[in-house]
């Protein structure tokens, strides 16, 4: 701003004293490259408390995270087996910070294979339901149960395992798209990889590559939307053919019409898995056996959509904000 305005100054001054005989053009085009030396000085401190800004916030956030308490390492009785889809939470509580409760006196029971949707508005509690089921936290009080065995009696990778997920921020690893696809399950030849692409409805848009399945991609990668991205990230749960499943907004970057379009392909995804999921288009859900409903950390409403829908809740209120209800 300085240098703009120097320069500004000096041009206006020195171009109406040239036009008057009081300056000449030749001393008029030093003058100006004297201010524009004069002022490089503050450009550059400019730049250094710039990076000096980055700097401080990068070190705050390093600092942080070597703050962080350390995982507690399984111990040596762990179980390591994987779980077949029965999931009961029973009486849990759970506080980010010890002072404020977040979560109290939460239970469910969901039976294998079926689909257990969670709503709310944000910050209500539903993601972190799901970091509490892969153990990302463990509970203060009551206890997360697998088939009957607390999850804190199983080993961290095998209980991870046991579930599929599908999140609304997608991560691309720098490689090729069969790669990307089959991150779960290497070993995955050729035409399994586009079986499922062809599932998800991106395998003609992978064949248009350069290099098609062999592409090699990345985060950064510019050819790949955001939507493109969710997919992929849909097609690495579908390969794996997990037994429990986690969708928290996975369909959230794609459009309304490839939404559609894959809808049958979760269906058959989800067949017979027990499946968990978080969303705000509640159009995606209204098929789920159980819907739970959250507030403040709390269920307020449980039931089917025509269960919640004749209820008139909070359920209601939401559905009605993106969908309204006909009367008749």
């Amino acid at each position: 701003f300085i240098n703009s305005v120097v320069y500004s100054l000096v041009a206006l001054s020195g171009g109406l004293s040239a036009l008057f005989g009081g300056l000449s053009v030749g001393a008029l085009t030093a003058t100006l490259t004297y201010a524009s030396q004069y002022a490089r000085p503050f450009n550059e401190i400019s730049g250094v408390l710039t990076e000096l800004q980055n700097a401080l916030s990068s070190a705050s956030r390093l600092f942080n995270l070597v703050k962080e308490k350390e995982e507690t390492p399984d111990s040596e009785d762990s179980l390591d087996i994987k779980g077949r889809g029965r999931v009961e939470i029973n009486d849990v509580s759970f506080s980010y910070v010890k002072r404020k409760s977040f979560i109290e006196g939460l239970n469910l029971k969901a039976e294998s294979g079926e689909r257990i949707a969670i709503v709310g508005p944000t910050g209500c509690g539903k993601t972190t339901i799901i970091n509490l089921l892969m153990r990302f936290y463990d509970v203060d009080k009551g206890s997360i149960e697998l088939d009957g065995f607390d999850i804190r009696t199983l080993k961290r990778r095998a209980l991870r395992s046991s579930f599929g997920m599908v999140l609304q921020d997608t991560w691309i690893k720098s490689a090729s798209v069969r790669d990307n696809i089959a991150m779960g399950r290497p070993d995955a030849s050729l035409d399994e990889v586009r079986e499922v692409a062809k599932k998800c409805h991106i395998d003609h848009f992978i064949e248009t590559l350069k290099d098609g399945y062999d592409e090699m991609i990345s985060d950064d990668t510019g050819s790949l939307s955001q939507g493109q991205k969710q997919l992929l990230s849909i097609a690495r749960a579908m390969i794996v053919n997990p037994n429990m499943l986690i969708l928290d907004e996975a369909t959230s970057s794609i459009d309304t019409r490839t939404e559609a379009l894959i809808s049958s392909a979760f269906d058959s995804l989800m067949k017979g898995k027990t499946s968990f999921i978080v969303a705000h288009r509640l159009s995606t859900i209204k098929s789920a056996d159980l819907i739970l409903v959250m507030r403040d950390g709390k269920i307020v409403e449980r039931g089917n959509h025509r269960e919640l829908i004749e209820k008139r809740g909070f359920y209601y209120e939401l559905y009605n904000s993106q969908f309204p209800v006909r009367e008749d």
